[in-house]
């Protein structure tokens, strides 16, 4: 008989295999610049995207850390683009976030998504607001730092900053490693 922590683990993956998770281009985009957009894949099996974030990420960013990244995920069919339907929520929402973001919201809404990975500040308190479910690209890198799907959550943090160009304050930088001090292993 495997242990409590092993048998916890499998049972939170398969739990997390069967969640809708709705994406944003951030946590996409910044993942990819780190090399490390496979751990979206590895936490959730399937990430859910609406059609301004494929168009931000593929389109546009063509040529960009992440367009070929997020493109290949597609092709491999775990990464799944969905158009939100909800046009007035939309438009509403379109008055205080870009395009994407809205997109995202409208759709985890209308999903009753389990979690909506999104870092800019606007977009995750409006999504709070809707009692959406929100995590990060650092909730990401905690998250799979405590599933062992990483070394060193410290180490992955300091080449987001780095080498992706994320910004954190000195205080939540603290705060954040704090936690992580706080679920080391």
């Amino acid at each position: 008989m495997g242990s409590y922590d092993t048998i916890k683990n499998k049972i939170s993956k398969r739990i997390c295999t069967m969640d809708l998770v709705i994406s944003d281009s951030s946590v996409l985009i910044h993942l990819s610049r780190i090399d490390r957009l496979d751990l979206l894949r590895e936490l959730f099996s399937v990430i859910t995207i609406p059609p301004a974030v494929w168009h931000e990420v593929v389109e546009e960013g063509r040529g960009r850390t992440g367009a070929s990244n997020v493109e290949k995920a597609r092709e491999e069919d775990w990464i799944k683009i969905i158009p939100p339907q909800n046009e007035l929520l939309l438009r509403l929402l379109m008055r205080n976030l870009d395009f994407g973001e809205a997109e995202a919201i409208v759709l985890a809404l209308e999903r009753h998504a389990s979690i909506l990975l999104v870092d800019e500040t606007d977009a995750r308190q409006l999504a709070k607001l809707y009692n959406l479910r929100v995590a990060g690209t650092i909730g990401v890198l905690l998250r799979a730092y405590q599933e062992r799907m990483i070394e060193s959550f410290k180490a992955e943090l300091d080449k987001l900053i780095a080498k992706g160009g994320f910004y954190i304050s000195p205080e939540l930088y603290k705060k954040v490693l704090t936690s992580y001090n706080h679920h080391k292993k």
